[in-house]
């Protein structure tokens, strides 16, 4: 009977180590929410810079994609924020003066799908002791397929429409039943307007500050129909973006 006993609790041991050994694999396997990037700027407008870090979770060990990302603001004094982002490849947190109120903006931006040239961005300041999520602009964009296989464009809404060629697709068109062989519409259909790919910022002049341009790409018949993209200069200026010049780049 001692034997018998022995040897069960020989087995409930081993049992017990391997149930152990495997939580403790898993758990090693199940990546940790760390520090990617760390800054010093000064974001609160006293002078003095404040340390501000950039944490996340990779989804997996073998993914380049964080997600729970959130940063940390920190004073000298002891003061703190935190501001919760969305996940994206390849995080980074820049600083400008976008809003122009002597004090440094953070735009975050991120990859929305990796080896793209497609982010997401948003914007941040602290004012008055609080984090506040500002909106980044964007253009009321619209197009639509007209006869002769071509396209009207209308990158604001009260512009002249820019005509489009779009001749040299003519055979993906009529195959697709969108215009039949003598360039005939055959039944109306709008063009793709997609998202805003990426906002740069860039230094309008010394009195003025910094403005920022916004990259958004227009499709034709479907996602891999590029036909070009729009660039719009925006600044900031009494509580509101206002454009100051919007540009039709056609694809090459």
């Amino acid at each position: 009977m001692m034997r018998t006993t022995n040897a069960l609790s020989l087995i409930l041991t081993f049992f017990l180590i391997f149930i152990l050994s495997n939580i403790n694999t898993v758990a090693q396997e199940i990546p940790k929410t760390v520090p990617i990037k760390e800054y010093e700027e000064d974001v609160t407008g006293d002078g003095i810079k404040e340390d501000i870090k950039l944490y996340g979770t990779l989804l997996t060990l073998d993914s380049n994609y964080y997600k729970d990302l959130y940063a940390t603001i920190k004073t000298k004094s002891n003061q703190k924020w935190e501001i919760q982002l969305k996940g994206v490849y390849e995080p980074n947190i820049e600083f400008f003066d976008l809003t122009h109120s002597g004090v440094n903006d953070m735009l975050f931006k991120g990859l929305s799908e990796e080896n793209t040239d497609s982010y997401y961005n948003s914007l941040h300041t602290i004012k008055n002791n609080k984090v506040i999520d500002l909106d980044l602009p964007s253009p009321e964009v619209s197009g639509k397929f007209i006869n002769n296989f071509q396209a009207e464009l209308f990158i604001t809404p009260h512009s002249k429409p820019i005509t489009l060629d779009l001749s040299r697709q003519k055979n993906d068109y009529t195959r697709l039943n969108i215009f039949n062989n003598n360039g005939q519409l055959l039944e109306d259909r709008k063009l793709i307007i997609d998202p805003i790919t990426s906002y740069k910022p860039f230094l309008i002049s010394n009195s003025k500050g910094y403005g920022i341009k916004s990259l958004q790409k227009i499709k034709g018949a479907h996602h891999g129909d590029n036909l070009g993209s729009i660039e719009t200069t925006w600044y900031f200026e009494k509580d509101k973006w206002i454009i100051l010049q919007t540009e039709w780049k056609p694809r090459i």
